[in-house]
């Protein structure tokens, strides 16, 4: 049986490791990913807004990795509509690139769950087999924390470089074109960044848990007994 550090720190990571696996499966469902300003371009060269006019045809957008909205802002009030990346929107997108996204994060998900299930194991037992020990529980929080590291990026790297929020605003719009003016990364972003955090607080709770603390030993008092006190 470990011992009462040792399982006070393993019951710690597998609590983590499972708040880690509710934050991506929470991220993943929630289309706040992304919000940014969009400006119709079309509506604003039509009427030769000047800056004060140009509130007029600032309009809003957000989405996530599956659902989003927006406001349109074309001079005439503003239009709400919601949209769904799957099936069709994604085809205009980089589609490998998103599909990888979400793949990583699926990944993940798996990762955090066997990350957990081994430091359940840990804390209630000693593992036989080196893989199942310490040494395992390292790998899979390793595993866990770097696709969802990989996910972050690779959403970071299609906002930036691929124009994502630019691709959506546009997607249908066969009269008005909108442009960016701001672009914002929003808490479902972050929460993925918090997630691969917790994996790394795992590893630092696992290594800490193989440090060997000395022992606090008590010296008990010898008891000298010589020939009088028998006598006595």
């Amino acid at each position: 049986m470990p011992g009462c550090f040792k399982k006070t720190l393993f019951a710690l990571a597998s609590l983590i490791s499972f708040v880690s696996f509710i934050l991506i499966v929470v991220a993943m469902g929630t289309p706040k990913w992304m919000t940014g300003k969009i400006l119709c371009k079309t509506g604003a060269d039509l009427v030769n807004a000047t800056d004060p006019e140009l509130v007029k045809f600032i309009g809003e957008i957000y989405y996530g990795l599956f659902r989003g909205g927006k406001i349109r802002q074309c001079g005439l009030g503003g239009r709400r509509s919601k949209f769904t990346i799957f099936p069709h929107m994604v085809k205009k997108l980089n589609t490998g690139l998103h599909v990888m996204i979400i793949m990583f994060l699926c990944v993940a998900i798996f990762f955090s769950l066997v990350s957990f299930g081994f430091c359940i194991l840990n804390a209630i037992k000693v593992p036989y087999r080196a893989i199942n020990g310490p040494a395992g529980a390292c790998l899979w929080n390793f595993l866990a924390g770097g696709f969802v590291v990989l996910a972050v990026t690779s959403f970071m790297a299609a906002v930036k470089l691929h124009h994502l929020t630019e691709r959506i605003a546009n997607f249908r719009e066969n009269v008005f074109q909108f442009v960016i003016l701001e672009e914002c990364f929003e808490d479902c972003f972050w929460i993925c960044v918090a997630s691969a955090t917790a994996h790394v607080v795992n590893l630092l709770l696992i290594a800490i848990s193989g440090i060997h603390f000395p022992k606090i030993k008590t010296k008990t008092e010898e008891v000298n007994v010589t020939a009088e006190d028998i006598m006595y």
